[in-house]
C-alpha cells in the first residue's frame, strides 16, 4: 500500500514527518470466508453464495491470532468473500481486539443495515474498507446486482453518522477511470475518511479481465488526480487518507512529481520512498484464506506456502526454503527484464510479481503494469515504451512548504 497523504503532509511541513521504521511482522489480510452475496468481474478469490467446507472453526481462528500475536503481528484486515456472511465476525474481531491488534473490514457495505451498526462498534474495528467501482449503474455492472451502489452508499452513511472511520476502496479499470473525479468529489461530499485506489491485479476473475486493464496513460492520469487531490488536503491542513495499491510505480511517479513541484525536498521524499520500498508481498503483507492456506498475499491464491492448521504461521512465513518466498525477501530481488535495470528497483521492490508471473510464468519478469517509460527509468539501448508528456503544474513556491 502506498500511502500518498502522508507523503503530501511530508512536502507540505517537512518537519512533521513521522519517524522511519520497519514493521517487525506482516499485516496479515485474512479471508475467514469465501461466501459472498455478490460476484464480482474482478474478484481474487473467485467467491460465490455457496459455502465452502474445510474453512476455519471460532476456535481454529483464536488459536491463529493467538499465535500471530506472538509473533508481532500488528494488524489484522478481515475479508472475505463477504466477511458479514460469517456468523462469528463480530466474537472473530472482538476477540482481536482484546489482543491488541489494529483491525480492519474490507466489505461490499451491501449488507450493512442500521441494526448492524452497534454490533460493528461494539467490535472496535478501526476502519471498514467499503467497495465501489463507480458510480451508480457502472458499480451495479461490476458488482452484478441492481442497487448495490446504493446499498453500498447507505452503508457508507450509516457507518459515517455513527462515528465508524469508513472509506472507499476503487479498483480502476478502464471500464470506470473516467468515474473517478466523480468518486472523489462523492467521498469529499460524503465526508469519508479514507479514499484507496486499487490498480487491477491478474489475479482470480481479475486475471480473466485483464484486457480491461488501464491502459498506461489512463493509469499515469489517475495518479495525477490523485495526487492533486492529496496534496489539495495536505495543503489545506486536512486529515483525509489517499492510498494506492497494487502498482508501486506509483511511488517512482511521485518523486517525478516532487521533481517538478519541490525539487528542493527531491532527496528528503526519496529516502523515504526507499525505507518504504515498494512491494512488500512475503514480507510486509501476508494472506490466509478461507482453509487457512498461506499465501505471500492476496493475489496469490494459487501458491500456497504452507496451512495455519498444520503449521504455525511464524514458522511458514520465516521458511525460505521456498524459492518465490527466498525471492520475495531477497534485498535486491533477483529481477529480469526492465526491472532489473531499472533505476528505481530500490523504491518500487519490482512491483507486483503475481501481474509478471500470470503474464510469463515466470515471477521475476518485468511488470507489465509498469506505466513508466524506458527513459523515465533509465533503461538505455531501447526506444521508450510510452511516447508521454508528463503532466505539469507550477512548482510549489518554497513559502508554502517551509
Amino acid at each position: 500500500m502506498f500511502r500518498v497523504s502522508q507523503f503530501m503532509h511530508t512536502i507540505a511541513d517537512p518537519a512533521s514527518a513521522p519517524p522511519l521504521r520497519k514493521p517487525r511482522a506482516p499485516v496479515v489480510i485474512w479471508n475467514l470466508i469465501r461466501r459472498c452475496n455478490l460476484c464480482c468481474k474482478h474478484c481474487y478469490s473467485i467467491s460465490a453464495d455457496t459455502d465452502f467446507p474445510g474453512e476455519l472453526s471460532t476456535e481454529q481462528v483464536f488459536a491463529v491470532m493467538d499465535e500471530l500475536k506472538t509473533f508481532g503481528v500488528p494488524g489484522l484486515i478481515l475479508s472475505g468473500g463477504e466477511p458479514l456472511l460469517r456468523p462469528d465476525i463480530f466474537e472473530v474481531a472482538r476477540r482481536a481486539k482484546d489482543l491488541g491488534f489494529y483491525i480492519g473490514l474490507s466489505t461490499n457495505g451491501t449488507l450493512i443495515e442500521q441494526k448492524h451498526i452497534e454490533p460493528i462498534r461494539e467490535a472496535g474495528f478501526d476502519y471498514l474498507g467499503i467497495s465501489i467501482d463507480g458510480m451508480g449503474e457502472t458499480h451495479d455492472e461490476f458488482r452484478q446486482m441492481r442497487g448495490a451502489f446504493d446499498a453500498s452508499l447507505a452503508a457508507t452513511r450509516l457507518c459515517q453518522d455513527s462515528g465508524i472511520k469508513v472509506g472507499l476502496r476503487f479498483t480502476l479499470t478502464q471500464d470506470n477511470a473516467e468515474e473517478l473525479p466523480e468518486l472523489l468529489q462523492l467521498a469529499e461530499d460524503e465526508g469519508v475518511d479514507k479514499f484507496y485506489l486499487s490498480h487491477l491485479n491478474y489475479a482470480g476473475r481479475g486475471n480473466r479481465h485483464r484486457g480491461d486493464d488501464v491502459v498506461h496513460r489512463i493509469t499515469r492520469w489517475a495518479m495525477d488526480t490523485i495526487f492533486e487531490a492529496a496534496w489539495k488536503d495536505a495543503r489545506n491542513g486536512g486529515n483525509k487518507e489517499f492510498v494506492t495499491g497494487n502498482n508501486d510505480a506509483d511511488g517512482v511517479y511521485l518523486l517525478y512529481w516532487v521533481r517538478r513541484h519541490a525539487p528542493q525536498l527531491e532527496q528528503l521524499v526519496r529516502q523515504r520512498l526507499e525505507h518504504w520500498g515498494g512491494n512488500s508481498s512475503g514480507v510486509n503483507v501476508a494472506n490466509i484464506d478461507n482453509l487457512g492456506n498461506v499465501h505471500p498475499d492476496t493475489f496469490w491464491w494459487d501458491y500456497h506456502l504452507g496451512n495455519v492448521k498444520e503449521r504455525p504461521f511464524s514458522e511458514i512465513w520465516q521458511d525460505r526454503s521456498d524459492p518465490l518466498m527466498d525471492g520475495l525477501k531477497s534485498n535486491p530481488r533477483p529481477l529480469e527484464g526492465r526491472c532489473a535495470a531499472c533505476d528505481y528497483r530500490a523504491i518500487c521492490g519490482g512491483n507486483t510479481r503475481v501481474r509478471a508471473y500470470q503474464l510469463t510464468g515466470n515471477p521475476w519478469a518485468e511488470d507489465p503494469a509498469c506505466y513508466l517509460s524506458d527513459k523515465e527509468i533509465g533503461v538505455d539501448g531501447t526506444e521508450a515504451r510510452l511516447q508521454v508528456t508528463p503532466y505539469h503544474r507550477d512548482r510549489i513556491p518554497v513559502s508554502q512548504i517551509s
